[in-house]
């Protein structure tokens, strides 16, 4: 299709929407938000120009919905988690800069095995893991260094399968994140959110506590890892691409056998500490226990400090310390020249949009158009629900969408005849089944930030993983969440 035709279709489309709707009733915000949610999916899809050119159509749009001002969409664009962002790449580029990056490469490689299908599973195995405890974008942040290093080393690959393995690696490491953060109830912000609403509006019912969490989400989480790494493998790693490694090469390749330098020690060291700092920020409550975090010493100042304050302040600590080994210092700002800045209003058009589906009432009514359900069985009305906020969390923050969806649940379930808790539980799952597009979650944005990944090819895998969740997520709530969760 030619280049111009995707560029006109994308206002065309949402022209249609837009006259459909105002015919039905809705007001202009409504309409006008759901024409940009349109124009910007298919130019997302169909790439007639770069997302990063498709992201900044909210600064222009939104303000014509009434429901925010310029001055309030352009705050999106600068949000804290776009600091964690810009300082995780600042470490990741101290890594690089230092060969810090070949040596963990190397790790994972000699631990993992010796075919990109075994290094998938070692990133994705990896990336879950740690997920369960710290959030997703960092937990990307963490691993986006030493999963790159891997991507890199072209001589290990044949010509024609680098890009398709280079994918299968960075879209498992995002995804094996998300899917992690399911598996506790501290793994995503969307669980705790949960946990704190059905505490507060149900004070004297039993409240779901770590165990009882783990008990579902873990062996959910788990199917999941399982067919997200099928999907990948089978995608971009089939049998013919999947050939061995020359180990021996690598280690010449990747001189891991010379003593690590002081610039390397020293960024490790940074490094580390941040990991640690992310890892223990919050107070971890496992049942009766409560573990309090290392922000707790500050007092109340402690609650301004997020993963991005400490992202950031790793990197001025790579700015400032000198080197020994070379003139400067561990980061110099020259070596942060590829920032990637289109990621950034990725980011921001993310946000936007979240805010700007919220302020028109475009996310109410979709969250409300799940009272159609009314009269079915459970398991379709289970099914609709994961369905629905699948289809919101594409668009909107995970953390936005159960913030919208749950005070719907309420009048719903009593509207419906059913006990509020399988439709919550199963609203705050699927807000982390979104994998399709880039902008769906920060992990899918940072990972497509590398350049190694098609926004095509993210979609075929995340649109797969999305059906075969939303699925499993309604099957395991009607069965085994009854035995769990006693409803």
């Amino acid at each position: 299709m030619l280049w111009w035709i995707r560029l006109v279709a994308g206002p065309v489309f949402a022209g249609i929407v837009y006259a459909a709707l105002w015919h039905y009733g809705l007001p202009h915000g409504a309409c006008l938000m759901a024409c940009l949610l349109i124009w910007m999916g298919w130019w997302w899809m169909s790439e007639p120009v770069h997302l990063a050119v498709t992201s900044l159509l909210p600064f222009v749009v939104i303000p014509f919905t009434g429901a925010m001002k310029t001055e309030e969409v352009a705050m999106q664009y600068m949000d804290p988690i776009i600091f964690l962002f810009m300082g995780g790449f600042f470490i990741a580029y101290a890594l690089e800069k230092w060969g810090l990056h070949q040596r963990m490469a190397h790790f994972l490689i000699r631990k993992a095995g010796n075919r990109p299908s075994r290094v998938l599973l070692g990133v994705m195995l990896s990336a879950y893991v740690l997920s369960m405890w710290v959030s997703n974008t960092a937990t990307v942040m963490m691993l986006l260094a030493a999963v790159l290093a891997v991507v890199k080393q072209e001589a290990l690959y044949e010509a024609r399968s680098h890009r398709q393995i280079a994918s299968a690696m960075l879209i498992g490491l995002s995804f094996s994140a998300t899917i992690g953060g399911m598996a506790t109830p501290v793994g995503t912000p969307p669980n705790m959110i949960f946990a704190g609403f059905y505490a507060r509006q149900f004070p004297d019912a039993r409240p779901v506590d770590f165990l009882q969490w783990m008990k579902l989400g873990v062996p959910f989480s788990l199917a999941m890892l399982v067919l997200c790494y099928g999907i990948l493998r089978g995608m971009f790693i089939p049998q013919r691409v999947d050939k061995p490694f020359d180990l021996r090469m690598l280690d010449e390749q990747l001189s891991v056998r010379s003593p690590m330098r002081y610039e390397e020690k020293a960024v490790a060291i940074i490094f580390l500490m941040t990991a640690a700092l992310w890892v223990f920020r919050d107070t971890f409550q496992i049942g009766k226990l409560s573990i309090p975090g290392w922000t707790s010493l500050f007092g109340h100042y402690g609650a301004q400090i997020k993963d991005s304050t400490v992202a950031i302040g790793s990197a001025l600590l790579l700015f400032m310390l000198p080197a020994k080994n070379r003139p400067g210092r561990l980061l110099e700002w020259s070596d942060t020249k590829e920032l990637p800045l289109g990621i950034i209003l990725l980011f921001g058009a993310g946000f936007a949009l979240a805010a700007g589906m919220e302020r028109t009432g475009v996310s109410a009514l979709l969250a409300q158009k799940l009272t159609a359900l009314k009269g079915a069985d459970t398991f379709f009305i289970l099914l609709g629900i994961a369905a629905t906020v699948t289809l919101m969390s594409e668009f909107a923050s995970n953390t936005a969408t159960v913030q919208l969806v749950l005070p719907v649940i309420i009048p719903l379930s009593a509207s419906l005849g059913i006990t509020p808790l399988p439709l919550m539980l199963t609203a705050t799952f699927a807000a982390s089944l979104g994998y399709m597009l880039p902008v769906a979650t920060a992990a899918n944005t940072i990972v497509y930030g590398s350049g190694y990944i098609k926004v095509s090819a993210m979609m075929r895998a995340g649109a797969l993983l999305d059906v075969l969740g939303i699925l499993l997520l309604t099957f395991a709530m009607h069965t085994l969440g009854k035995y769990i969760y006693y409803f």
